[in-house]
């Protein structure tokens, strides 16, 4: 016996230690590790969150290899990519889903097939293992807020309404914006229209806001809440041409250059930067350790709806205005400090036929 013993001992030590249960590969060795992001274009996801957690992941686990899919904000596309990777044998992920709710279905199979997921910058839905994201209700909190300072720094708190363009009323992050939003907003001005935009296209949005300044009136308008970017880009070009009052505040969310131009040029007041490095740190730190077996932990804990207690990380988005360009967006990289500058003045362009808005 004591014999075999020592060959069982052999063994072990000519195989390496066994891995930590739940584990998909090890450090040393590495494993693949699926990126799936959401969008393209002129959003951040392609631009900054992909290096940045690729980098991220080659610096904690040297030999995994990433294998990277957008989806073009096509759900439908985002689920075949993952089904696909799925069949490749990748076991672990880190999902910035297109359709937080939909997505469940296949969160659901990858955790039949064994596979770890990380939802990224959104909530997805299903059996998710951890999540790395902002304070969505604080994002609300912090355009509330500034939009607040604005109308009374300008003496307009008694003057008019405001108008508020939402996310999907179906998103659990874009509510909890909205949520944030209202604690600040309510019993502090009046809300003259409120629109929640479905699919946060600008042309919709947009099409609201004209509807809003038809009713109640361009000259009556104080302040516009936009939930984010890409939707106050269709309202800033709206505000012109229904002639409000010029710098009427107009709030957003995501920092996207286009924004911050229209900041420096005093077409938008203000937007919510979410730094990625240190989310997309968070994300590839939890990859790797759910990856190698570990116990992953969180600053807090979320629940989705069909899962509780997930581990959570969550990072502290910053306010962006004019006086603090260059500390936020520039220092990052997300602009290039010769664009950091206003341009000059065009002409006003003159006011069209206002259209009902879907909502």
């Amino acid at each position: 016996m004591p014999g075999v013993f020592l060959i069982f001992l052999i063994g072990l030590a000519a195989c390496g230690a066994p891995r930590p249960l739940g584990a998909v590969g090890t450090i040393h060795e590495g494993f693949r590790i699926g990126l799936l992001l959401p969008e393209k274009g002129e959003s951040r996801y392609e631009k900054y969150d992909r290096p940045y957690i690729t980098r991220a992941l080659a610096a904690l686990c040297p030999r995994c290899e990433v294998v990277y899919a957008n989806a073009g904000r096509d759900h439908v596309r985002q689920e075949r990519q993952m089904d696909a990777m799925l069949a490749e044998g990748i076991k672990v992920f880190i999902l910035g889903a297109v359709d937080v709710n939909a997505i469940a279905s296949a969160v659901a199979r990858a955790k039949f097939h064994g596979a770890k997921v990380v939802a990224y910058d959104r909530l997805a839905n299903g059996p998710i293992d951890a999540y790395v994201s902002y304070d969505d209700r604080q994002i609300g909190r912090m355009q509330g807020q500034a939009l607040l300072d604005a109308i009374r720094a300008r003496g307009d708190l008694r003057r008019g309404a405001i108008v508020m363009i939402n996310g999907s009323p179906v998103n659990r992050a874009s509510a909890d914006v909205k949520a944030g939003a209202h604690a600040v907003l309510d019993g502090q001005v009046i809300i003259g229209r409120e629109y929640d935009i479905p699919s946060r296209s600008p042309e919709t949005a947009a099409a609201a806001a004209a509807n809003a300044f038809a009713v109640l009136g361009a000259q009556k308008v104080v302040g516009v809440y936009v939930a984010d970017d890409r939707m106050a880009a269709g309202v800033a070009a709206i505000m012109v041409r229904a002639r409000l009052r010029p710098g009427t505040p107009l709030t957003g969310e995501g920092a996207e250059a286009a924004a911050v131009q229209r900041i420096l040029d005093g077409a938008q007041t203000m937007t919510v930067y979410k730094p990625v490095a240190p989310e997309a740190g968070n994300a590839a730190r939890l990859a790797v350790d759910l990856g190698a077996g570990r116990t992953v932990y969180g600053t807090a804990t979320v629940v989705n709806g069909t899962t509780v207690a997930i581990p959570a990380m969550i990072t502290s988005p910053v306010v962006v205005t004019s006086a603090n360009v260059i500390a936020t967006v520039v220092k990052d990289g997300l602009l290039a400090p010769a664009e950091a500058v206003r341009r000059p003045a065009g002409p006003v362009r003159p006011a069209k036929p206002v259209v009902e808005a879907t909502h």
